[in-house]
C-alpha cells in the first residue's frame, strides 16, 4: 500500500509517471531525504515550485540507482517518475516539507485511434525540428503513457506541462497536446528555417 504522507522535493520541473529524472542531492534536508527513502525503499513527491509557493499536484519519484556517493555526504541518483497525486495537508515544520497525499487514478475514457496517430505524427515532426533527429518509436507505448512520454521529451512551457500532469484522463491529455503541438509546430518550423538562413549569411564571400 502506498504511503500517505512522503516526504516532499520542491524543483523546477514537472515529472511525469514513467519519465527518468536524474538528481545531484546536496542539501542536507534531502540528502537525509533520500538516506530514510533507500532504507524504506520508499518514494518521495517532486512538485513544480513557482512564484508563489508550490502546486498541489506533484508524482511520486522512485530512486531506482544511487550513480555516485561523495566523500561529503552529496549524491547523485538516477529516479523515475511514478503516481500522481494531489496534496490535502501540507507539513511545514520540519526543514524538510511533508505532505498527506492523495493519490490520483485516470478516468477510462475511450482513446481515439486517429487522434493517437495525428499526435505521434505531430510529435515526430517537433522533434526532428528541434534535436534533427528523428525521436524513438512512441507506436507501441502502452495506451495510458503516450502523453506522458511526449509532454517529457520536449522541451514544453513548465505551467504547460503542469496542467498534463493534472488531466486525469489520457484522451483528454492527448487532445491537449495535440492542439499544442499543431500550433507550435510552425513556429518550430519558422525558427529552423531563419537559423539556416541566418548560418548561410556571408558564406562564399572573399
Amino acid at each position: 500500500m502506498r504511503p500517505e504522507r512522503i516526504p516532499l522535493f520542491p524543483l523546477n520541473v514537472v515529472l511525469f509517471p514513467g519519465e527518468q529524472l536524474p538528481l545531484h542531492i546536496f542539501e542536507p534536508r534531502y540528502r537525509r531525504m533520500v538516506r530514510e527513502c533507500l532504507d524504506a525503499r520508499s518514494s518521495f513527491g517532486v512538485l513544480l515550485a513557482v512564484n508563489d509557493g508550490l502546486t498541489r499536484v506533484g508524482c511520486t519519484a522512485e530512486i531506482l540507482e544511487v550513480v555516485r556517493r561523495y566523500p561529503d555526504g552529496r549524491m547523485d541518483i538516477i529516479t523515475i517518475g511514478r503516481h500522481p497525486f494531489r496534496i490535502v495537508d501540507l507539513f511545514t515544520e520540519d526543514p524538510l516539507l511533508e505532505g498527506c497525499v492523495d493519490y490520483l487514478e485516470d478516468r477510462d475514457l475511450p482513446i481515439d485511434s486517429p487522434l493517437r496517430r495525428q499526435l505521434i505524427e505531430i510529435y515526430e515532426t517537433c522533434h526532428t525540428l528541434l534535436f534533427n533527429n528523428l525521436p524513438r518509436n512512441l507506436g507501441e507505448a502502452p495506451v495510458g503513457e503516450l502523453a506522458y512520454a511526449i509532454a517529457s521529451s520536449l522541451p514544453l512551457d513548465l505551467l504547460w506541462k503542469q496542467q498534463i500532469l493534472e488531466l486525469r484522463s489520457e484522451s483528454e491529455r492527448q487532445e491537449r497536446l495535440l492542439r499544442y503541438l499543431r500550433d507550435w509546430a510552425p513556429h518550430l518550423l519558422k525558427e529552423k528555417a531563419m537559423r539556416q538562413a541566418a548560418s548561410g549569411n556571408g558564406h562564399g564571400l572573399n
